[in-house]
């Protein structure tokens, strides 16, 4: 069994010879998962958002939030949006990601239920100058892989959310196919989208 490191560990990380597994995982501090990421097993840390990221994916959450309150009211069921949340993928080798944003089916905390990917409804990262690669390609692949049907990847400019590029998972590829991408500058009304749930897109509650 791989020894479970102390909060110095994050200064110190080396290669890894072994694994970590989902019940080691599950034993770390809380202030140790929230800064890494595991892939295949590996950790992979994940430096500290801007506060431009943190402050638009907080407004960003608070959109979706008010969509998935109508929709529950609709009678759409019990959802959930949190942030920087633990996202199990896969257990075997280790995969569990912190996605910026997750709209999600309601858990069941009193049976111990955590965040699987079956639960989630729409994954949202935005893009910051170190995870072009992990938002659009690493993760791209991953959230597919794993089923969840709706991604949306996030560009920023200096005033807050200027890009949204909508996918949506091909089952028959288990790809991500682009449906549309929103820009701010676009003329027009206001963007809405009906999948998975209603929600307008309104580019002044995106300002940073």
């Amino acid at each position: 069994m791989t020894a479970l490191p102390d909060d110095s560990w994050l200064l110190r990380i080396q290669p890894q010879p072994e694994r970590i597994t989902a019940e080691e995982y599950d034993a770390l501090p809380e202030d140790i998962c929230r800064a890494i990421e595991i892939v295949d097993g590996y950790v992979v840390y994940c430096a500290a958002p801007s506060p431009e990221h943190q402050t638009a994916a907080r407004r960003l959450a608070n959109l979706i939030e008010l969509g998935a309150k109508s929709a529950m009211a609709s009678g759409h069921g019990c959802l959930t949006v949190n942030t920087d949340v633990d996202l199990r993928l896969r257990d075997v080798p280790l995969l569990n990601r912190r996605p910026d944003i997750v709209l999600y089916r309601c858990l069941d905390r009193e049976r111990g239920e955590r965040l699987r990917a079956e639960h989630a409804l729409l994954i949202i990262e935005i893009v910051s100058s170190g995870s072009e690669t992990q938002d659009t390609t690493d993760k791209f692949g991953e959230y597919a892989k794993a089923g969840i049907e709706h991604y949306w990847i996030v560009r920023l400019d200096r005033t807050g959310v200027a890009v949204i590029e909508r996918y949506r998972l091909d089952r028959a590829s288990m790809l991500y196919k682009h449906i549309e991408t929103f820009m701010k500058d676009q003329p027009g009304d206001l963007p809405s989208v009906h999948n998975p749930i209603p929600i307008t897109v309104d580019w002044s509650d995106l300002e940073i």
